[in-house]
C-alpha cells in the first residue's frame, strides 16, 4: 500500500510511519520539519497529493495542545479544521481512495457519569478550543463523505501515550521531572489536577488500530480508538514514582491546572473491536517504564509536535 502521513514526525507519526514500514507499505511523509509545505497551505497539498498518488492518506497533522488552544483559539482552528478542509479536498481531487482523519475523544466534551462509556453515538460537546476544532474538521470529512464520496474514516482518538511524546502531556512531563530529581537528587515531583481520570492507550498499540481501520474500516464511520478502562492521574503518578531510583513525593502546583478539565473519560471500543479485531496489547505499567526510560535518555521532547 502506498500511505501519506501527514504530520509524520510528530510523536504519533514517527511510530506511524515505523509502523507502516514494518508491514512494509510505501510510505511518503509530509511534515514541515523535513520541508514538506504547510498543511495550511491548500494548493501545496493538493499538488503534493495528486503528484504522489497514494492509496491511502492518514491526517495526522494538527495543533495538539489543549492548553495552548486557549491562547490561540483562532490560530488552533486554522490548523486543525481549516487544514483538514485542505487535506480532504485534496484527496476528492486526486481519487484518493481512503483517508484516516484522527481527531480526538475531546470531542465528546463533558458527559455524565450514566454516559460512560462513551460511544461513537454520544453528542459532540466540546468545552475548549482545541475540542472544537476537531468537531469542525470531523463535519468537514462528513460532507467529503456524503458530497463527494470520499472513502474518509474518522479515528476518535483517546489519551495516548508512550515514548517520545512531549512534556506538554502528563505522563511525559511527569516521568521528565522524576527524570530530572533523579540526577539533581530533588524529591518534590509538581502536580496538577490528579482526581481526573482518562482512557490511556499505547501509542504503538494505537498505531495498529490506524491501519487497521484504513484496511477494514468502514468510509463515512467514526471508531473510538481506545481501551475501554480509566485510570486515575493519581494511579499514573504513583506508577512513576514507583519506577523511580529513590523516594519521591508529589507537590500540587495551581499553575499546571487547565482552565477546565473533564473529570472523567472512558470510551467503547466495541466498535473497533468488531470492524478489525484489534484490541490493545501493551499494559500500561510496560508503557510508563518505556516512557520514564526515554526521559532518562533525553529523548522526550519539550517543543510542540506534529499531532496528539
Amino acid at each position: 500500500m502506498r500511505a501519506l502521513v501527514t504530520g509524520s514526525r510528530g510523536f504519533v507519526g514517527t511510530h506511524l510511519v515505523a509502523h507502516l514500514n514494518a508491514c512494509a507499505d510505501d510510505v511518503i511523509e509530509v511534515d514541515r520539519v523535513i520541508g514538506s509545505p504547510p498543511i495550511e497551505d491548500a494548493s501545496a497539498i493538493a499538488e503534493l497529493i495528486a503528484e504522489t498518488k497514494p492509496d491511502a492518506v492518514y491526517h495526522l497533522a494538527g495543533q495538539s495542545d489543549v492548553a495552548a488552544s486557549w491562547g490561540d483559539p483562532m490560530g488552533t482552528f486554522l490548523v486543525n479544521a481549516d487544514g483538514t478542509l485542505h487535506v480532504v479536498r485534496a484527496c476528492i481531487d486526486a481519487g484518493v481512495e481512503r483517508l484516516l482523519a484522527v481527531t480526538s475523544s475531546d470531542i465528546y466534551g463533558m458527559v455524565g457519569p450514566d454516559e460512560l462509556p462513551i460511544t461513537e453515538h454520544a453528542p459532540l460537546r466540546p468545552v475548549n478550543p482545541y475540542a472544537a476544532s476537531k468537531a469542525a474538521a470531523e463535519m468537514v470529512c462528513i460532507q467529503g463523505f456524503l458530497g463527494h464520496g470520499l472513502g474518509v474514516i474518522r479515528a476518535r482518538a483517546f489519551n495516548h501515550l508512550g515514548p517520545g511524546q512531549s512534556e506538554r502531556f502528563l505522563a511525559p512531563a511527569l516521568a521528565a521531572r522524576i527524570a530530572r530529581n533523579e540526577q539533581s537528587g530533588s524529591s518534590a515531583v509538581p502536580v496538577g489536577n490528579l482526581s481526573a481520570r482518562r482512557d490511556f492507550t499505547d501509542v504503538r498499540d494505537v498505531v495498529r488500530a490506524y491501519r487497521l481501520l484504513v484496511i477494514d474500516g468502514e468510509p463515512g464511520e467514526a471508531y473510538n480508538v481506545c481501551s475501554g478502562r480509566d485510570v486515575a492521574v493519581s494511579d499514573i503518578a504513583e506508577v512513576l514514582l514507583d519506577l523511580a531510583k529513590f523516594p519521591m513525593s508529589l507537590e500540587q502546583d495551581d499553575r499546571l491546572f487547565r482552565p477546565v478539565d473533564l473529570p472523567v473519560q472512558r470510551g467503547d471500543n466495541a466498535k473497533i473491536r468488531a470492524t478489525t479485531g484489534w484490541v490493545p496489547k501493551i499494559d500500561l505499567v510496560d508503557t510508563l517504564t518505556d516512557t520514564l526510560e526515554d526521559a532518562r535518555n533525553g529523548q522526550t521532547s519539550q517543543t510542540d509536535e506534529s499531532n496528539d
